[in-house]
């Protein structure tokens, strides 16, 4: 079982919990054996849901009652205790016990912990929250997502040398392509900081990506880059903005296809449109942001996803380990 690739997992956070999480790992173990799950929480609710859906030989559990909570400030849940599940599944990494460590708990928190346990790659001064999220051609990686909300120049040179390393790693026949999230595409626009960190990454000679100067908004979603970068306030705002505008499109549609016979029959009609639709959109299929910086990836599913959302964050997880993430950054620093 050497060759396994060990996930550390928090199994108690997010809502319905531990279920989710445990269901989710079995979903992915069915189209997955490659991957060990060394799993933090109540033991007695663990067994329930997994005893005898997964092979033993593919999991261990590690009993721990306490655990932080989904309204806990960052400060509450570090004061919480050391022996919470999502303390210990991170200090299963720090001990290199586990590869990766994945939680769908609270994000203040975790990215405290994670910072308190575990040490920045060299060079790196501060880790990024990063995304996967959908465009007209594929996948683009987004960051930084709400980490840093103020950021150097020196930070956004650092996320484009994350971001395309993370992007390589999860799509390895792929050429990073990256771009500054800003507020036009002519050269002179834009802050100082985002102004010099054009500068500096126009004039670095680089083969481990493409450097295409400004994105704007608008142009998210196009599939010209496939790396995004912005400080943490920007994309934060970006992302909930992509969210809340998918959401709407989504949600109006559904009322103009029910709302009267004539949309009922052309969704009918449609069926087979309106599900590529329907799944293009479905965040479970992007769930998995990663904060990337520190010597060890950690993983976030959102609180709120189901279990197939979990199992694509396993999945993410996977596909970073087997990608070598942190060698990647590494050698591109």
């Amino acid at each position: 079982m050497k060759d396994l690739i060990k996930i550390a997992v928090d199994a108690m956070g997010g809502d319905g919990s531990p279920k989710k999480i445990i269901d989710g790992i079995v979903h992915h173990h069915k189209s997955n054996q490659k991957c060990f799950f060394k799993i933090f929480g109540d033991e007695t609710k663990i067994n329930k849901y997994i005893d005898k859906k997964i092979d033993k030989k593919f999991y261990e559990t590690f009993n721990t009652l306490n655990t932080v909570k989904s309204t806990d400030s960052p400060l509450e849940a570090a004061k919480r205790g050391k022996d919470t599940s999502m303390w210990l599944a991170i200090e299963s990494v720090k001990k290199k016990e586990s590869d990766i460590v994945i939680s769908a708990g609270n994000t203040g928190a975790l990215l405290v912990i994670a910072k308190l346990n575990l040490k920045m790659i060299e060079s790196i001064d501060k880790p990024a929250l990063s995304a996967l999220w959908p465009n007209k051609k594929g996948m683009s990686v987004v960051l930084d997502l709400g980490a840093n909300i103020e950021c150097s120049s020196k930070n956004l040179v650092d996320f484009s040398i994350m971001g395309s390393s993370l992007y390589k790693s999860l799509y390895p026949t792929e050429h990073p392509n990256v771009a500054l999230l800003n507020i036009g595409s002519e050269e002179l626009k834009g802050n100082e900081i985002i102004k010099e960190t054009f500068q500096t990454l126009n004039e670095k000679q680089n083969d481990n990506f493409i450097f295409s100067g400004y994105i704007e908004g608008n142009q998210l979603m196009n599939g010209e880059v496939n790396v995004i970068v912005s400080d943490g306030f920007t994309g934060n705002v970006a992302l909930k903005t992509a969210e809340g505008t998918a959401n709407f499109i989504t949600d109006e549609l559904k009322k103009a296809l029910s709302g009267s016979i004539m949309g009922k029959i052309s969704s009918l009609l449609n069926i087979s449109n309106l599900k590529k639709f329907k799944d293009r959109l479905d965040p479970r299929l992007y769930n998995g942001a990663i904060f990337i910086g520190l010597d060890t990836p950690v993983v976030k599913s959102h609180g709120g996803t189901d279990y197939i959302g979990f199992s694509n964050s396993v999945d993410v997880c996977y596909k970073i380990v087997k990608g070598n993430l942190i060698k990647k950054i590494r050698n591109n620093i």
